[in-house]
């Protein structure tokens, strides 16, 4: 039975859903969002009860992966850029090493891991 991958893809509190047989295209398909997301979505600050939260604080876009062993992503934010995390409950971010893009660096930590 071949292994299922979820890709979770959370704009503004819709969510649609995407299933893939393999990671590698799972997170193909998960950049490419990402990317053209961070390339032509721009938020505005939002006021909230107590303060206003700065584009660079509000994530615009959650691009998540799941299935057998895996739990990761990349979140974009309202200012275009982004960070892959892994995890669901507890993110952990996944620091970008040198001339690595944070797509990068998450297929790196999944691979290891």
């Amino acid at each position: 039975m071949a292994a299922h991958y979820t890709l979770r893809l959370s704009r503004e509190g819709v969510v649609s859903k995407e299933r893939f047989d393999d990671l590698g295209v799972a997170l193909d398909a998960l950049e490419m969002e990402a990317r053209a997301f961070a390339n032509t979505e721009r938020r505005k600050p939002a006021a909230g009860i107590m303060r206003t939260y700065e584009p660079d604080e509000i994530v615009g876009l959650r691009a998540e992966v799941a299935g057998p062993g895996v739990r990761a992503g990349v979140d974009v934010r309202g200012d275009g850029a982004a960070e892959a995390f892994t995890g669901r409950v507890r993110r952990r971010l996944v620091a970008p090493e040198s001339g690595e893009s944070p797509y990068d660096a998450l297929r790196r930590v999944l691979a290891a891991g």
